[in-house]
């Protein structure tokens, strides 16, 4: 999920460098979507193992 993140943050930069700006803002905002849900995910899933240890 974080490389859709930076794909969507490249395709961003590269349109508002040929100035398509909506098509960069629209980009923009779904790598900031993707990122927080990344984050989201990975801050979830280091409390679920911490609490329920290892199960070995």
């Amino acid at each position: 999920m974080l490389r859709w993140a930076v794909t969507f943050f490249v395709i961003a930069l590269i349109a508002a460098l040929f100035g398509f700006g909506g098509i960069a803002g629209a980009s923009a905002g779904i790598a900031q979507i993707l990122f927080f849900v990344f984050i989201a995910l990975f801050v979830i899933s280091l409390v679920a193992r911490a609490v329920g240890g290892r199960s070995s």
